[in-house]
């Protein structure tokens, strides 16, 4: 299964940048409830549940199916249907590092947009409060199934068949889903005032410190792919050294296929980069991640939503619920190991003339002619051997004079087991 993202007529205008303080928010309380998914932030979640109140350690458990594999779409820009601004939505140039909590004021501030993390999160807490009831309804009871592609909640307060759907599907999951889906049922204006409060306690026990060493990262980071995804507008616009007739055709007519296809192949590149599980393919240029749902993106028609995240990582969140802009909540560091390359590396090491080789160069790094002598291969053997597990990044090679030699990367293979754990989670 795979996201797709199909490119075809999509241009830089088709993708907003935001920094959101309520996504980050969501990725801390995953990161508070999963801790083994999250093992370097282990001793932070120990300090901010050894010093909670009662009331957020109660609501920690309570809403904890909104922010599992899922994650509800209410924690995401443009719920309100519009299209959030980013940092560099104006034509200024890029700032040097972000300004710390502050009064919120200019094109975006409602989401996060460089501004203090009070008046940011406030706001998207009230475009939650303003949801009609229906519809937060149907996004939480999503969240409660964990999927929607199966459902239809659309009308779940007016519906015994979609309510019915809803207690079933829930039950079969936890105890802690059939909970939420049952107050949600019972009584939605309670189940969301209580769910605005426990975020709002967070914000004033936790994540206000919290916030305010990410959104500088954050912000940079936003900047930093949005002008990836700007990259190849702006190189045929400005394309060229000298000036006047020296600009290129495709920068006084954006349909020239040289300008369409740089620009689709930067768009391309940018999006590829936001996780190792992508690939690139063509006819129509589109970009693949391997996720454990299906999904189509087109962002010429819906614009996509990227928002950056520190507290996420390694997760690669994609959100496309219907009638909403699709989400890509994507880490600031991307992994550089994905499923595939986890999985190679594993593969590689089955093969007991390889593990033997491994052996060797674990050792001293030796020759292809060594190699050969030890293990009573022919050089073009071990030749083979070698460069897969170069390709793989487990064996480096030394020139030495006339010679190279080969030792194995200990640092890489020693990372293999949480290489795994962290691309099985991707």
């Amino acid at each position: 299964m795979s996201v797709v993202i199909v490119l075809e007529g999509a241009g830089p205008g088709s993708f907003t940048v935001a920094v959101s303080p309520l996504a980050e928010l969501s990725a801390c309380l995953h990161a508070l409830t999963e801790t083994a998914h999250h093992p370097e932030l282990r001793d932070w979640g120990r300090a901010v549940t050894a010093n909670a109140s009662a009331e957020l350690r109660a609501g920690l458990r309570r809403f904890s199916p909104l922010w599992s594999a899922l994650r509800w779409r209410g924690f995401y820009p443009g719920l309100d249907g519009t299209r959030p601004a980013g940092p560099g939505s104006g034509s200024g140039p890029a700032p040097g590092p972000a300004p710390g909590p502050g009064p919120a004021s200019g094109p975006g501030a409602g989401q996060g947009s460089g501004v203090g993390q009070g008046s940011a999160l406030e706001e998207q807490l009230r475009t939650v409060a303003r949801l009609p009831i229906d519809r937060f309804a149907e996004l939480t009871a999503f969240a409660c199934v964990n999927g929607y592609t199966r459902f239809d909640f659309s009308r779940l307060l007016r519906s015994a068949a979609q309510r019915a759907a809803l207690e079933h599907a829930a039950t079969a999951l936890s105890a802690g889903r059939r909970e939420l889906a049952a107050q949600l049922l019972r009584d939605p204006e309670t189940c969301r005032a209580d769910l605005l409060a426990f975020l709002d306690r967070c914000r004033s026990e936790f994540f206000a410190e919290v916030w305010s060493g990410a959104e500088p990262e954050l912000t940079r980071s936003a900047f930093a792919v949005r002008g990836r995804l700007a990259l190849g507008a702006g190189r045929a616009v400005g394309g060229g050294s000298g000036s006047g007739n020296s600009r290129p055709l495709s920068a006084t007519n954006p349909t020239h296929p040289t300008h369409a296809t740089r620009t689709t192949e930067d768009l391309a590149e940018a999006l590829a980069s936001l996780s190792p599980d992508s690939s690139r393919l063509g006819a129509p240029p589109r970009v693949v991640f391997d996720k454990l749902h299906h999904s189509v993106i087109t962002p010429a028609r819906t614009p996509v939503v990227l928002v950056p995240t520190r507290y996420n990582a390694p997760h690669l969140v994609v959100k496309n619920e219907p009638g909403l802009p699709p989400v890509l909540h994507y880490p600031v560091d991307a992994p550089e190991v994905g499923v595939t390359l986890a999985r190679s590396r594993m593969l590689a090491l089955t093969d007991p003339h390889r593990v033997r080789l491994c052996r060797l160069i674990a050792r001293e790094p030796m020759t292809t002619l060594d190699l050969a002598a030890r293990l009573s291969m022919t050089q073009p053997q071990v030749s083979r051997h070698l460069r897969a597990l170069r390709d793989l990044g487990l064996v480096r090679a030394e020139r030495s004079g006339r010679f190279v030699h080969y030792r194995l990367d200990l640092a890489a293979v020693e990372r293999i087991g949480q290489d795994v754990v962290r691309a099985l989670q991707h």
